[in-house]
């Protein structure tokens, strides 16, 4: 058969971090890459909507609230009054501007092509690229292509958005002021984060959700201590409760909110955020041209190597579901380049963190408690709480817990669950032990700097060996 001579080795559609990590490791292997985006600026919803946005969003509020200070100098005590959305927003769109700049000069660098404009399948090969003001089109091809286009927040069409007083994550960073209450709809990680962040701020936070208990697939136990903290923070939970309507209103207070409970409660807030996940961007790729069929929340399915139903067609990152996070979005993206181009790569999704940044943060990895009991697997817990480190009282943490899950018998580490200050980092510790299938007697024989967070990991160890009555 005649050789087909394509535009380009490899075309990738996003330049989130999925995106990105194909684009560049295509790149290294000496291939031609192009890469649409159809947005003004590269990073996708990671950087311009999403994490880092809502990262360094969290950030600021523990700052300027004095929030990591507050088990020294009393609940009231806070760095600045009367914050403001543009004290809070100074700092993020000074990130965002820096990580845009280093996303293009990475691609750059790698001698990636960028166009800008939105994507569609002309056919399984070819892509018709349309200019982000209307008026232009190319028609470019490849051997192969990764669709990383993405999410965008899933919108009920009977809720009346307005991007004010009714509105989606990605409107947070453009609210003229912070309200005095607000209702989160959606308690997933998003809505769990925001949630947190806003109740950090002295927002009155009720938050609405149909499922009978937070973050579901994470350990029961952390769910039940993050479950308690927002409580603490004076966080409403309406847990098992499902919304029936939304409506806009005014009165004395001005123009407010009024969330209908199927179960016959009302509440009346400042401003509702409506969080109830996210919607695979798929609409606009016309993909009736392929043999992809999206699900109805827009999602492709992919195989063990992120390829579709079109084997030179991959996709990767938050359009392919869960986990949806930017980590774990970033090495999918380099896998499929690499099986793409028949280069051997090897990954253990098993040993993927998740990181949800609630304040306090929560990071996890390996199994469940609830998963090894499914499972007929003999385990056992050793814990240690901040309040027992020295570094934990020195930060003013006290509520910090970090739990090891081990193997009864065998004593290998089956899985490492934290919340806390600094959770997110702490947890590689116990992902580079599982990735070498080490037993928790390496936290034991092992040395921590001194005081440090990382003892946790000691004194979990001995608290586990104890309760094996060694």
């Amino acid at each position: 058969m005649p050789t087909v001579n394509y535009d380009y080795d490899l075309l990738v559609i996003g330049s989130g971090p999925a995106g990105q990590r194909a684009a560049i490791q295509a790149s290294k292997l000496d291939k031609r890459v192009a890469l649409v985006e159809k947005k003004t600026v590269l990073g996708g919803m990671c950087i311009n909507t999403g994490t880092i946005p809502s990262k360094t969003l969290r950030e600021a509020v523990l700052e300027l609230t004095g929030y990591r200070s507050r088990e020294f100098y009393g609940s009231s005590y806070t760095v600045k009054q009367n914050i403001t959305m543009e004290d809070l927003m100074f700092r993020t769109d000074k990130v965002i501007r820096h990580e845009i700049d280093v996303v293009r000069n990475q691609l750059l660098r790698n001698r990636i092509e960028l166009m800008a404009g939105a994507a569609s399948f002309i056919d399984r090969n070819t892509i018709r690229v349309d200019s982000p003001d209307g008026h232009s089109h190319q028609l470019v091809s490849a051997e192969k292509i990764i669709i990383a286009a993405g999410t965008s927040a899933t919108r009920d069409e009977h809720i009346p958005f307005d991007g004010k007083s009714i509105f989606i994550s990605d409107d947070i960073l453009y609210l003229d002021k912070l309200p005095r209450t607000m209702a989160v709809i959606g308690a997933g990680v998003i809505g769990s984060e925001y949630a947190t962040m806003f109740a950090a701020l002295g927002v009155r936070i009720t938050l609405v959700d149909k499922r009978p208990r937070l973050l579901n697939f994470i350990d029961e136990e952390i769910a039940d201590a993050i479950t308690y903290q927002m409580r603490e923070s004076r966080v409403q939970m309406r847990l098992g409760e499902e919304v029936s309507g939304i409506e806009k209103f005014s009165d004395e207070h001005g123009e407010r909110v009024r969330i209908h409970l199927e179960s016959g409660k009302q509440i009346v807030t400042d401003k509702a955020l409506y969080s109830i996940g996210r919607t695979g961007s798929t609409s606009t790729l016309n993909l009736g041209c392929t043999n992809i069929v999206p699900d109805d929340r827009g999602r492709i399915k992919v195989d063990p190597f992120y390829q579709t139903t079109e084997p030179h067609i991959y996709a990767v990152g938050d359009i392919i579901g869960f986990p949806s996070l930017a980590s774990t979005s970033m090495e999918q993206g380099r896998l499929a380049a690499c099986h793409a181009f028949g280069v051997q790569a090897t990954s253990v999704p098993s040993l993927f963190p998740y990181g949800i940044y609630t304040i306090p943060e929560i990071s996890m990895v390996g199994k469940t408690e609830e998963e090894l009991t499914k499972d007929n697997v003999p385990y056992e817990v050793g814990k240690a709480r901040y309040r027992e480190i020295a570094r934990g009282q020195i930060i003013g943490d006290s509520t910090g817990l970090l739990k090891l899950i081990f193997h009864q018998e065998t004593r290998d580490l089956l899985g490492v669950h934290i919340i806390g200050e600094g959770a997110s980092e702490l947890i590689h510790i116990g992902q580079a032990v599982l990735a070498f299938k080490g037993k928790i007697d390496y936290f034991i024989n092992t040395v921590f700097n001194y005081p440090t967070l990382a003892e946790c990991y000691k004194t979990a160890a001995f608290d586990g060996i104890n309760r094996l009555g060694y």
